[in-house]
This record gives C-alpha cells, sequence and structure tokens, in this order.
C-alpha cells in the first residue's frame, strides 16, 4: 500500500484538511504549512490517484494537459490542436500551466486543478531525467518533451536533432557556409533539452559538411524569446561575426533575429537567409515569412491523445511503455528564398 493522505498529515504535522487544501492549490495556506505538506508528500512518495478523484461511477470524460507557458507560440498551438484532438475523441481538456516551476510540474502530479481527469498528457521542463521514479504515478500519463528519457510511461518526443540537421543541411545546399545558430551555447553542460539535442544537429549538419565550428557563430537566447534572438543576433552584427545564414533553434527566437536583421538594414534571404524550428503559425506571416522545421506537432497531439486513451481503456492493467516520435518536414519560405 502506498502513502495516505493521512501519512501526509502526521508527517506534516497537520489536520487532513490542510494537505486536502496544499494538494488542491487553495490560496489561503501559509508558505510555511505549504512548504511542510509539499515536503512530507516528497518524503513519502504520495501520490493520489487522479481517476478516482473523478466521478466514482466512471469516468469523467475529461483529460488534463500540462504545459510550461500559454503565452509562448508552441505551446499555445499544442494545446489547440490537443483539444481539438480530444474534442473529435468526444473528450473535454483542462489545461494547467506549470510556468516551467518545478515545484508547479511535482504538485501537478499530485492533483491540484487536474484532480478530475480520467488521465494527463504533460510537457515538463524543470524536472529532469534524474526525476524519472516521479513518473511512476498511479493514472494514466503520457509525457511530452525532451528532459526525461527511459521512463516508465508512454513518451511522444520529436527528431530535435534530425529535424536541426535537415533544417542547417538546407542552409549548406544553398551555398551558405557561415551558419550562425541562436539559441544554445557550446560551452553549455550535456544534458537531454531541446536546446542541446537540437544543437547536436547543427554539430551534425556541419561536421557532414566538412566544416569546422565557428564558435563565434554559436549565441544563447534568453527564454527562446523573440527580444533573446534579436538580441543575439545584434550582439553577433556588433562584433563584426560574419554571417551568410542564421538557424535559430525555435520559430520565436527567429522572429526576433528577422527583426534584428531588418533593423540592421541586412537583406533576407540575399544577404542572410534564415531558417527556424516548430512551424508556429506566425512563422508564415512574418516579413519575409520564414522558413521553418515542422515537428509534427499535429501528430503529436493526436498520438499523445490515443496512446492515453489507450491507457484509460486498460483501467491500470499493466503494459510497457512506449515511445514514438512523429515524423518531421521542411516548410520552405521566403525566407531561404522560396515562395508560393
Amino acid at each position: 500500500m502506498g502513502a495516505t493522505m493521512h501519512d501526509v498529515a502526521r508527517v506534516a504535522g497537520v489536520s487532513i484538511k490542510t494537505v486536502s487544501n496544499v494538494i488542491n492549490d487553495y490560496p489561503h495556506v501559509r508558505p510555511s504549512t505549504r512548504d511542510k505538506v509539499l515536503q512530507a508528500i516528497e518524503e513519502l512518495d504520495y501520490r493520489p490517484n487522479l481517476s478516482a478523484r473523478g466521478l466514482r461511477s466512471g469516468r469523467t470524460g475529461i483529460i488534463g494537459l500540462a504545459v510550461p507557458a500559454l503565452r509562448e507560440n508552441y505551446f499555445a498551438e499544442l494545446a489547440d490542436s490537443v483539444i481539438r484532438e480530444a474534442e473529435k475523441r468526444g473528450l473535454g481538456v483542462v489545461v494547467e500551466q506549470t510556468s516551467g516551476d518545478r515545484e508547479t510540474e511535482l504538485l501537478t502530479f499530485a492533483g491540484g486543478r487536474l484532480r478530475f481527469v480520467d488521465g494527463l498528457i504533460f510537457n515538463p521542463i524543470s524536472l529532469t531525467q534524474a526525476d524519472v521514479n516521479v513518473l511512476d504515478v498511479g493514472f494514466p500519463l503520457v509525457l511530452l518533451g525532451e528532459r526525461i528519457f527511459g521512463g516508465p510511461t508512454d513518451h511522444v518526443l520529436m527528431h530535435n536533432s534530425s529535424a536541426v540537421q535537415a533544417g542547417v543541411e538546407h542552409l549548406l545546399s544553398l551555398g551558405r557556409r557561415r551558419i550562425a545558430l541562436i539559441g544554445a551555447a557550446l560551452d553549455a553542460p550535456e544534458e537531454t533539452s531541446s536546446g542541446s539535442l537540437r544543437l547536436r544537429g547543427y554539430l551534425r549538419a556541419l561536421e557532414n559538411a566538412g566544416i569546422e565550428v565557428d564558435p563565434s557563430l554559436v549565441r544563447n537566447a534568453e527564454h527562446w524569446s523573440r527580444a533573446g534572438g534579436a538580441e543575439a543576433t545584434t550582439q553577433l552584427l556588433s562584433e563584426g561575426v560574419e554571417f551568410d545564414a542564421l538557424f535559430a533553434l525555435s520559430d520565436t527566437i527567429g522572429l526576433g533575429a528577422l527583426r534584428a536583421l531588418g533593423a540592421a538594414g541586412i537583406r533576407v534571404p540575399d544577404e542572410v537567409a534564415v531558417a527556424g524550428m516548430d512551424n508556429i503559425d506566425e512563422s508564415q506571416f512574418s516579413v519575409p515569412s520564414m522558413t521553418s522545421v515542422d515537428p509534427g506537432k499535429q501528430q503529436i497531439a493526436a498520438l499523445a491523445v490515443d496512446m492515453l486513451i489507450e491507457r484509460i481503456n486498460q483501467k491500470g492493467e499493466p503494459a510497457p511503455p512506449r515511445t514514438v516520435k512523429p515524423d518531421f518536414h521542411l516548410e520552405l519560405r521566403e525566407s531561404t528564398g522560396f515562395t508560393d
């Protein structure tokens, strides 16, 4: 038998009602009390069964989706795709924003506003490979993203390295040889994250082309934002670094890079060709429109929903975890010289 709410209350030295208030994310709990309860939950590895919190007579017909930030285009579009795919299958969706905060991501497993769902699709960014055991939960769960591998749950991944490699190879096919990369740092510690995986694709493309990596061409971008992309690109230009192409590790970064290049009077794609990753809707309407690698976002949503439904239908029966990767493809647009 696993730990119960009574056990958590006993270890934290509080009432069961207080434990329930923390789990349900009620605001009127003193920070010191909340911390004691969260510490007891972690110590006891307490994991409420989300499905059992739904209708006692059966399923709720609602699934949960937890993502880092809905203001970021990729996650907003992913949420929209999951909602549409769920609607096709007669399901509703409750969306939770974790803000990429570790405690909030951990609390997602403890219930919170997702306490009445039949299962959860979860995209963490603060949890790491060391947290793999946290995924061993008593409810249907499908994982998205690249922070944890080889866990006990179904996982829908992107071809991060191969997709970026294809994007950089496209720039190389145009005769570009000085290709800047915005969104990662060469000296960053090796880790399983979208940034590190996408950086590998860039490095592999250059290696296969026999081009030596120039560290001055590789720049990080804070929070993978437009501002971060613009700032990194402006820094390249102000330092006099020569480049004839730029690959952004996200389209959001790429939009900022396009803005900085335009402000500097640099013609795209004549002087600098630009490509990005994620194929968000906005990339079609930038000026010029931006070439991007589509990681299969619609497929990711459909697969995640279908896999979750399968786990819900299995009613807790054990089955080996599955890992799938949808196909990616290039959307060629004006920023690399292509028009409709």
